[in-house]
């Protein structure tokens, strides 16, 4: 048992995403439990209730981005709560609302890496590549095109928001769980070495390698941060997201992901996005949402010493 002191932030809003419905993920996560089953795990946990934005306008993309004024002024009250609660330190929890979201705490995270020395490693679990641009964007939506902007690659408001760019390296990010990726954004993927461990890894080599992989040089002065989207997992089992994709990791599968992470206990922040209640059934994903959450902070089925 862990006596960490973790911060849950919630954003409520959708204004990046395709669907609307995410707006409602924060709430989800509460009435599922998520305090509450991390106090029981011997946490420390405060709710710091949730930001304030703007509402989702309903527009088209304009010059290849839809709704880019309030994704960014969502994106900067992220980064400023994210910054604090890191500056008090405490662990934040990001409860989303849509994938864009992660700009600003994964920017906010970059900048502590940097004022405390510490090494970062994204571990970014999605269906989506989420490497769009406005110019190769099919639909404009900005939860599309998160890893590049933290690559530097899109409008300065959004790629500076700690205030340098880019927030990731290569080497920093890795990828799992993919399984959906555009025409356009295949090129841009590879013409930037991306890691990624997609479907098509985890079905030739297992998810466990692909996770021992992602976290091999892992160590005491690196700051793990997670970005679970969702729509990681397999909709069989997880129904209640926007852009549901066919072939997920299954229900042991993300526990084993979990736990892995887990074991390293450099777990230092987490986003939990794209859950979408309005297209859920009775809560089940938030449920699952939340069980997945145990599992990061060391809940487990295997009777293990940690590590082994």
């Amino acid at each position: 048992m862990s006596s960490r002191a973790i911060s849950l932030i919630g954003a409520p809003t959708d204004v990046g995403a395709a669907h609307r419905g995410a707006s409602m993920g924060p709430e989800a996560l509460r009435v599922a439990g998520l305090r509450e089953a991390l106090i029981a795990r011997g946490l420390q946990v405060e709710d710091r209730g949730n930001l304030a934005g703007p509402m989702n306008p309903i527009q088209p993309p304009d010059g290849g981005y839809r709704h880019l004024e309030e994704v960014v002024a969502w994106n900067r009250a992220v980064c400023d709560a994210v910054g604090r609660t890191l500056g008090d330190g405490r662990l934040p929890i990001l409860l989303g609302g849509d994938h864009s979201l992660a700009m600003g705490s994964i920017a906010a995270v970059a900048a502590h890496c940097r004022r405390t020395g510490k090494r970062l490693r994204v571990i970014w679990l999605d269906a989506h590549a989420d490497f769009n641009t406005s110019e190769i964007t099919p639909s404009g939506n900005l939860h599309g095109m998160p890893v590049a902007c933290l690559f530097g690659i899109g409008p300065q408001e959004l790629t500076h928001l700690a205030g340098f760019a880019p927030a990731l390296a290569r080497e920093e990010l890795h990828q799992i769980g993919i399984r959906s990726v555009d025409a356009g954004e295949r090129e841009l993927v590879h013409e930037h070495g991306l890691s990624i461990f997609d479907m098509r890894y985890v079905d030739e080599y297992g998810i466990r390698r692909a996770i021992r992989e992602a976290l091999s040089d892992v160590d005491a002065d690196t700051h793990v941060h997670v970005s679970f989207d969702v729509d990681f997992l397999d909709p069989e089992i997880a129904p209640g997201v926007g852009t549901t994709v066919p072939g997920g990791p299954n229900y042991r599968e993300a526990h084993l992901v979990m736990e892995m992470i887990a074991d390293t206990g450099c777990l230092g922040s987490l986003d939990i996005v794209e859950l979408n209640p309005a297209v859920d059934h009775h809560n089940r994903t938030a449920r699952l949402a939340v069980d997945l959450v145990e599992s990061l902070f060391g809940k487990s089925t295997l009777m293990r010493p940690r590590g082994r």
